[in-house]
């Protein structure tokens, strides 16, 4: 029986690795992106471009959309939370912050879905060990930003809490998400992303005008990786983990996108880690194993004895 679970956790915590690196490339090419393209336009795209890859896939796939008027209503309730109002925050912020700076805030993610679970709505058990890997995360992150990002802090501040929302939005989604179980996770994917498009197309035409942009070649490529890697393959994911790890456990990637940030960073573009950013990865790496990993049958244990 043991052996049997084993497999699933593994390949949950290697989709768990998977989509916090989808994710945290998303905010490189949000900030190549909105050079050229405005905010609301971008996001528009993003979510029209993955709503549409996941509808096709979908059909070869034999699965369709639910038709109940309630399920669409949840939809663009998680549309709201996941994707229309955090992805224009993110967007707009990265205008004037820099995309490393908006993953490190953005990784606050697992503290307030644990603070949500743990103070309303109690969909799942917010246990001792999971609030030490919440500690040990946030302090890995701390470790990792030090004095770099407090100098940062009080500069674009309504930037800096533009992404703090986004990131309370996120935690309500990764709870709300739990609604949609019952179905291929593909659905709920779809389903939200067209209903985000659908909330900003208008206001991407009424704002932005978007036949009179002149978009750059760069910044086009950016929006494609954004809609097709970071938006349609991570949110399958996403639904996925939400069903087996939980709420808790799938936000956990948060913290993980912030070493994988640094790590990208270093590989394409030379900067080097220092000793401090080596701890706050072991930091969160230990984080993340103490909000994922199953906590072991002790009692199993000492029966077998």
């Amino acid at each position: 029986m043991a052996t049997s679970h084993k497999p699933n956790h593994t390949l949950g915590l290697a989709l768990l690795a998977a989509l916090a690196t989808l994710w945290a490339s998303s905010y490189t090419f949000i900030k190549i992106g909105v050079e050229t393209i405005p905010p609301i336009t971008l996001i528009a795209a993003r979510t029209l471009i993955a709503g549409g890859i996941l509808v096709l896939i979908m059909r070869l796939r034999g699965v369709r959309l639910p038709r109940e008027r309630t399920q669409w209503r949840n939809f663009a309730v998680q549309a709201c939370l996941n994707s229309v109002v955090p992805f224009t925050l993110i967007a707009w912020a990265e205008e004037s912050i820099d995309a490393g700076l908006a993953v490190i805030l953005n990784s606050m993610t697992p503290v307030f879905t644990f603070l949500i679970t743990w103070m309303w709505s109690r969909h799942e058990a917010t246990s001792a060990r999971k609030l030490i890997g919440v500690v040990l995360g946030l302090a890995g992150t701390c470790v990792i930003v030090g004095g770099q990002a407090f100098t940062h802090v009080g500069q674009e501040l309504a930037a800096q809490l533009a992404v703090v929302l986004a990131t309370i939005c996120y935690a309500g989604a990764a709870i709300f998400g739990r609604s949609f179980k019952n179905l291929d996770p593909m659905a709920p994917a779809a389903g939200s992303l067209l209903s985000g498009a659908i909330i900003l197309l208008p206001l991407s035409l009424i704002v932005d005008r978007p036949w009179n942009l002149a978009p750059s070649q760069a910044s086009i490529m950016a929006l494609v990786g954004l809609a097709v890697f970071s938006t349609a393959m991570a949110f399958v994911i996403y639904f996925r983990l939400i069903r087996t790890l939980g709420s808790v456990g799938t936000t956990a990637q948060a913290y993980l996108r912030a070493p994988i940030g640094i790590m990208i960073g270093a590989y394409f573009l030379g900067e080097s880690l220092s000793e401090a950013a080596w701890l706050g990865l072991l930091c969160i790496l230990a984080g993340v194993a103490f909000m994922t990993i199953p906590e072991a049958k002790t009692k199993a244990a000492v029966q077998a004895t």
